[in-house]
Formats: structure tokens, sequence, C-alpha cells
């Protein structure tokens, strides 16, 4: 079922026309728009309800998820998402207001978007024997397309990392995790609502760029954590970490392997060999299908059928 996080800012209109839905244990996204169908996205598959939603509907939501005080929260709004206890995500769209170039908040709220946090604890176990090499991690490189579970891996191998597994003989180790879009550990008032284990700390809604930085100098991580690089500013600070001697794990959006090799953005550290194991996701077989592990060392594929 749905946790009483997401139940509790829900207004009782939307409530009781969800209460007919028997898949609500599988919901990933309620989509609220004035004047428009209420959908829910569940298990990748869009539901359509005959009711309407109200702007009403949508003052109800921004209301109740932060506490009567909408304007307490600007410095959230402006990336375009709230984010509620539980660590689920509202994300918001209405006018926005400008300050020179840069958003200075959205006013206006028309369209809602709830994404339902969720962890699949042990989903990253079938991925860590092929990135850890005699206690230490290889530099790691998570590749997929958008809604195949990168984020959902990507956590849990922080998590794993972080805890230690004794059956691989792996100790656990400092990890450091810049969430620049809070999905990793989804923290509501910087605590992490995820479980990204006991040696993990985390910079909620730093820039990659700055807060790679900002770990290696303050917190002497033995592996930095971060999501979805793709700008010059991340290729030199992933540089940056890898010659302080820290281990790194991130992902991008792409197909595959060969996909990274046809951006010039990525271009330096795949001819300097920066990266020694790529993970490539679809949702081939479901969320979170494992199509392959490479090797860049090598240049070659890992025992494609682990993934099988």
């Amino acid at each position: 079922m749905l946790t009483k996080d997401i139940l509790d800012i829900l207004p009782n209109t939307i409530k009781k026309e969800i209460q007919s839905c028997n898949k609500l244990d599988k919901v990933q996204e309620f989509r609220v728009k004035a004047n428009k169908p209420l959908f829910l996205i569940c298990d990748n598959k869009e539901l359509r309800f005959n009711y309407i939603c109200t702007l009403e509907d949508i003052k109800i939501i921004l209301q109740r998820m932060s506490n009567y005080s909408i304007y307490a929260f600007e410095d959230e709004i402006k990336q375009g998402y709230i984010t509620i206890q539980g660590g689920h995500r509202v994300g918001l769209c209405g006018s926005c207001v400008l300050d020179k170039s840069s958003i200075k908040t959205i006013k206006n709220i028309a369209s809602i978007n709830i994404r339902v946090a969720r962890e699949v604890v042990g989903c990253g176990g079938k991925i860590l024997p092929y990135i850890i090499n005699d206690n230490r991690i290889h530099n790691t490189i998570i590749i997929s397309p958008p809604k195949c579970g990168k984020t959902t891996i990507l956590r849990d191998l922080v998590r794993l990392i972080s805890d230690g597994v004794p059956n691989l003989n792996l100790l656990g180790k400092s990890v450091s995790v810049i969430d620049e879009r809070s999905e990793i550990g989804a923290c509501f008032r910087g605590m992490p609502q995820m479980n990204i284990g006991v040696r993990t700390d985390i910079l909620d809604g730093c820039p990659k760029s700055e807060g790679i930085v900002m770990a290696i100098r303050s917190m002497a991580p033995e592996v930095i954590v971060c999501d979805e690089i793709g700008t010059y500013k991340d290729m030199e600070s992933i540089i940056l970490a890898l010659n302080s001697g820290v281990s790194l794990i991130t992902t991008i959006h792409g197909f595959d392997t060969e996909d990274l090799y046809r951006r010039p953005v990525f271009k330096e550290v795949l001819e300097n060999k920066v990266f020694s194991r790529a993970i490539v996701l679809s949702n081939r077989r479901g969320i979170g299908t494992i199509e392959y592990i490479y090797d860049f060392t090598k240049g070659e594929k890992v025992r494609r059928e682990v993934c099988d």
C-alpha cells in the first residue's frame, strides 16, 4: 500500500477516487493537473480515472506537503520539486518567476507529479562481485535509459559498499554521496529517507562538480557516488577525484557503451580508461534488466550470462 506520508497530503476527493484501484502497492506516480483527468502510473502502465482534478485539489496538496507554509520551501520550489517525508518527490509546474536569467520561484502551480520513492534492498547484489577487486571498488559507470532502475541499483550499491559484505570479503567503506537531485538518499530536512549504509555521508542538492571537491577536502571518502554525469565540469571533477585515489561510481543516460564513445564530453575519460567497469541496463525484461557488464581495461563484455 501507499505510505502514510503520501496519503496524508492527498485531498479527500482523490483518496476516495483511488480506493477502487487494486494496484496501489505498485503506484509509481500521481499526475494531478488542474481541469484534467487524474492519472496514476502503476508498474510502468498508465491508469486514467474519470475524476477531473481541480485547482482546489492542487492547493490542498501544496498546503499539506508544506505544512501550510509553502514560502518556506522557495529554495526547493525554484528547482521544480519539493521532497516530502519518506523521500517522495513532488514535481511542480506553473508560471516561472525570473530574477535576471535565473528562476526565483514558481507561482500559479497548476500541475503536480508525485513520484513514490521506493528502495529495492538487494538489487545491487548481483552486480557487486563484478565491481570489486581485492577489497577495492572499480571505477564504475551505470548506463541506462530513463526509468530502467539505475538510481535504485546505485542506491543499493551504496548501501552494500558502506555496510560491507563479509561473504565477498568486502570491508565497509566511507562513502560520500553527491546527491544533486535528491534522488539517491531522498533527503528530507537533510536526513536520507532511504537506507544508504552506516558509513555514508551525503551532500544533498549539491552540484556534482562542487560536491566532489568538497567531499574530497572535508570527508576523506574512499568512494564517491553521484548520479547522471554529463558536463565537462563533471568530467574535470571526476578526474580530480580519481587523481586523489578515490574510487567512483556514477550513472549516465544512454543505451550502451557505444553511446559513450559517440559523446565528445566522455572522450578524455574513455581514452584514459578512467572507468574500469560499465553496467548497461534496460527494461527489456522489466525495470533493472542488466544487459551486460563491460570491462573497459580489456575492451570486452564480462560474462553476459550473469545477466540472464
